[in-house]
């Protein structure tokens, strides 16, 4: 069965272009043109994968807060921002939100579809490693590919899939420093060095948030990022 893409875009003939696009690459696509049309089938059926663009009509933050109330059905579902907005506050709103990507509506189709491609092959690639971990253990650290959890301290630490592909790759080699690149191969996405930060910094206020006491992820200026601790 092919994939489904849902469309939240309130400019008619932009969505359609984008609907028409999808569908001859395979994909099933339903669009909507405002928040509450989407949210209403959402609470039915998630889709595959969610593309909003940030404002729809006079809702102008609808496509945050509808990126707030998904995220909150699924940390799993892929969400990805495309928009005409493409300031860093707007950009930092969305990623902080559980955003899986953020572009801007002048890249190309086939940029798009290489992006959308590596944040399915990043499920499938959560789905291929199940039943092969169960948990891996650094200190305080428990992480679970198969769950989709995350523990410090005793305390579940909500991570989105993309956070969690983050953390692994860095947890399981502690004290080696991975570049900004080597974490999107790890994570199986394809961003650019701001967007790695920001989900960076993403997961460093999380772990506070469950953990005051957290200071295992590391920024090493001009190299990338460590994770301090033991391997046992």
């Amino acid at each position: 069965m092919p994939r489904h893409i849902a469309i939240v875009e309130d400019e008619i003939a932009i969505r359609r272009n984008f609907e028409d696009a999808l569908r001859r690459q395979g994909y099933q696509v339903t669009g909507y043109g405002d928040r509450k049309s989407a949210l209403d089938a959402f609470r039915y059926r998630l889709p595959d994968l969610v593309i909003i663009d940030v404002g729809l009509g006079d809702d102008v933050e609808g496509g945050f807060e509808l990126c707030r109330e998904l995220r909150s059905m699924s940390r799993v579902l892929p969400i990805m921002f495309l928009t005409a907005r493409d300031s860093d506050p707007d950009v930092i709103s969305g990623l902080r939100l559980g955003a899986d990507d953020y572009l801007t509506k002048d890249i190309s189709l086939p940029h798009l579809m290489a992006r959308i491609i590596v944040l399915f092959r990043r499920v499938e690639m959560l789905s291929g490693e199940q039943n092969t971990e169960t948990w891996m253990e650094r200190g305080s650290l428990r992480l679970s590919t198969d769950r989709m959890e995350v523990q410090f301290n005793g305390n579940d630490v909500p991570l989105t899939v993309t956070e969690l592909w983050i953390v692994h790759s860095l947890a399981r080699r502690p004290g080696s420093v991975r570049s900004r690149q080597q974490l999107m191969d790890d994570a199986n996405i394809l961003v650019d060095d701001q967007t790695i930060t920001s989900h960076v910094k993403r997961i460093r206020r999380k772990f506070k948030e469950s953990d005051a006491s957290f200071d295992k992820l590391d920024t090493v200026y001009g190299a990338g990022y460590r994770w301090n601790g033991s391997a046992g």
